[in-house]
Order: C-alpha cells, then structure tokens, then sequence
C-alpha cells in the first residue's frame, strides 16, 4: 500500500493486485458491504493518519479507480458533514463514506532511469509489443501502453515484464501528460529499440 498526499483534504493509495490478493480481496468486493473491505478502509485511515498525518473527522468520498494491470488506486477526500446527517445511534469514529468505482484500459508504468525504459523496450520488441508513449516528469520516466497497443499480448507475461523494470505509477497519466514532457508520442518501444539497442 502506497500513500501520496494530493492536497490538505485529499490522499491517494495505490494497492497492487498482490496487495489485495494478501488480504483477500478482489474487484468485485469492493462493492458489497464485507467485513475485510472494511477492514481495508480502517487500514487506510490509520495508515493515512500514520503517515500523512491525515486525520478523518467526518464524512469522505472515496474515488476507487482499477487499472487492468497495475491494481487499484484510491482517492479519499474530506467532504463537508450534511447539516440533516444525525449522528445518534452511531458508534464513536463512525465514517460516512461514498464510494465510487470506475475502470481504465491503460496500462502506465513509471521507471526511475531511462536505461530501465530502453532494457524493458528491448525485452517487448522481442515480446511483439512495439507501441506505447514515452513520457518524462519529475526526474521519472513514464510509459503508457492503451488496450491497442497490446491486443494480442498475454497480459500476465506483460505485467511480469514491466514489473521486472519498473512499478506500476500512482501519478495518474492524465497529470503526467498534462505537466511532464512527452518524449515519444507512438511506437516508443519500436523507436527505443531502433535507436539504442539495434546493432
């Protein structure tokens, strides 16, 4: 579980499909009222509070994105207690929360040097994946790969190749597009491996 403060009344945590897989937990859970899904939003909380110093005093809206490959990624934020919610009856350190779940196809990976974006565009090119963008920001590498890109890929395989050089980005590619310069717009494993790696 990693944590990223966003603003004063807003975090994120990413959680790795291996991370959930720890605790039991799959996609589909997320939606029913379980008790380990609970179980996880205490955990975030208090890891939250922990680390970030985050405290929760009323209600939050919970952004739930799942990325195919990566896991998912989580955006609390503080909201402001409705003037009608009545508190009665509840047990102290009750939260009320909102909760939605939304799904992207992008598969957005960040790298710490450039020379772990040439080695993981060596081991595709050989793999068949040719496409994606190449982005830089904040003194990172990022490569975004959309559901084109990798159509006829055995997704596992993929993931164990990508997470061999670099880990899944909680910064979202939206951000990193946004505020980060684009170094390869298409085909960014194609042309990583023709200007570094063929003799």
């Amino acid at each position: 579980m990693r944590l990223e403060r966003l603003a004063v009344d807003k975090f994120k945590v990413f959680l790795t499909f291996d991370d959930m897989q720890d605790r039991g937990i799959t996609k589909e859970d997320l939606w029913q009222d379980v008790p380990k899904v609970h179980d996880l939003f205490r955990d975030m909380m208090l890891e939250a509070d922990d680390e970030l110093g985050f405290k929760v005093d009323g209600p939050i809206a919970v952004e739930v994105f799942a990325m195919p490959a990566q896991g998912m990624v989580f955006i609390v934020s503080k909201g402001q207690a409705d003037d009608d919610f009545d508190d009665e009856g509840f047990e102290e350190g009750f939260i009320e929360m909102q909760v939605t779940l939304d799904e992207t196809d992008e598969i957005f990976y960040e790298f710490d040097h450039f020379e772990a974006a040439i080695g993981l565009a060596s081991r595709l090119y050989s793999f068949g994946v040719t496409g994606g963008r190449l982005y830089s920001f904040q003194n990172r590498y990022f490569m975004k790969f959309d559901e084109y890109d990798i159509e006829d890929v055995n997704e596992s395989a993929l993931i164990a190749l990508l997470a061999e050089f670099g880990n899944p980005s909680t910064i979202s590619s939206f951000r990193v597009n946004e505020y980060g310069k684009q170094l390869m717009e298409t085909d960014a494993v194609e042309q990583l491996y023709n200007y570094f790696i063929r003799k």
